[in-house]
This record gives structure tokens, C-alpha cells and sequence, in this order.
């Protein structure tokens, strides 16, 4: 029984296994996309996701704690330009996305041994998925009307605006409508 193991060993010993992981962690970051298990795909999604985030989370703070997650960070890979290669183009790359930061994509069994293969990227670096999704801003909305007051009661006026402006206008709408009838009475 497994009762309480949530850590996938992948057949290493945990020095090995760590080892692994940071070189995996490296070369995703450097090519931004890497081919391997799918075992071993699930397990550095794990490893790199929070590494990403503290990379993240330097540009919000202050100096001193953005050395402390560089420290935390390069504790995890051993490699400081992948580092730096992290805290400056990836970080800039996710700011704004709020969490899921790779992809795995299965590509099928590899055919010396039939292990299920899989590709794992960095979702932002992909632009093929990227380049027909405009981006668009998401906001978040508390069911409290605390500081939205303002933003809601100018959009109540556009609406009505809008709708004055629409009803004031029926001179017009009969305008186009006669030339409709024209062009159809000249054909």
C-alpha cells in the first residue's frame, strides 16, 4: 500500500532524483520545451511551478527578498545563468498569469522500450497556441461592492447614454431605411 506517498521516486535514490530534476529544470528553462517520460514530466511540472513563482514574486518585492528567493531558487537548480535566464525573460514572460506556467503534451510510446513520451513547455513561449488567442485582461470581482463603486455607476451612464443616443436618432434610421427602398425600387 502507498498510504501517504505522494512523491514519485522514478527508481532513484533521492540525491540521484534531485540531481535529475535540476538538470531537467535547466534545459526546460533554456529551450523552453523538452522531451522526456511522462513520469518524469509530471514530476519536474512539480519541481519547476514553484520556482517560477518565487521568480515571479522578486519583481513585487523588496531587494532584500528578492535575493532571498534567487538564493532559494539557485539552491533548487545549481545554475546560475539558468537562474538569471529564470528571474529575467521567464518572469517577465509570466507576470501576469496567476498559476500553470508549463504544458505536458503526449506524444505517443518511444520505441526502443515503449515508454509513454511527453513534451513539456512553458505555456508563454509557444507561439503557435499563443499567436491566435488575443490577450486579454482578466479581472477578478468580489461579490462585495467595496471600491467598485465608481466603475460601476460610470458604466450604468455609458449604458444610458447609449440608449439616449439611440432613441434620438430615428430621423436617421428612416433616412437609411428610405435609401434601402430606393436601391431595391431601382433594381
Amino acid at each position: 500500500m502507498r498510504h501517504g506517498k505522494k512523491i514519485n521516486h522514478l527508481g532513484r535514490k533521492t540525491a540521484h532524483r534531485k540531481a535529475m530534476l535540476a538538470n531537467m529544470a535547466c534545459s526546460l528553462i533554456e529551450h523552453k520545451r523538452i522531451n522526456t517520460t511522462v513520469a518524469k514530466a509530471k514530476a519536474l511540472k512539480q519541481f519547476i511551478e514553484p520556482l517560477i513563482t518565487k521568480s515571479k514574486a522578486e519583481n513585487n518585492v523588496s531587494a532584500e527578498k528578492g535575493t532571498h528567493n534567487r538564493r532559494i531558487v539557485f539552491k533548487n537548480l545549481r545554475d546560475k545563468y539558468a537562474v538569471t535566464e529564470l528571474f529575467s525573460v521567464v518572469s517577465e514572460k509570466v507576470a501576469d498569469r496567476p498559476g500553470g506556467y508549463t504544458r505536458i503534451i503526449k506524444l505517443g510510446n518511444r520505441l526502443g522500450d515503449n515508454a509513454d513520451m511527453a513534451m513539456i513547455e512553458l505555456v508563454d513561449f509557444n507561439e503557435l497556441y499563443n499567436a491566435g488567442k488575443p490577450k486579454k485582461k482578466s479581472t477578478r470581482r468580489s461579490r462585495r461592492s467595496g471600491g467598485s463603486d465608481a466603475e460601476s455607476i460610470s458604466a450604468e451612464k455609458e449604458v444610458k447614454e447609449a440608449k439616449v443616443v439611440e432613441e434620438s436618432n430615428p430621423e436617421a434610421d428612416a433616412q437609411t431605411d428610405n435609401e434601402v427602398k430606393a436601391d431595391d425600387s431601382k433594381e
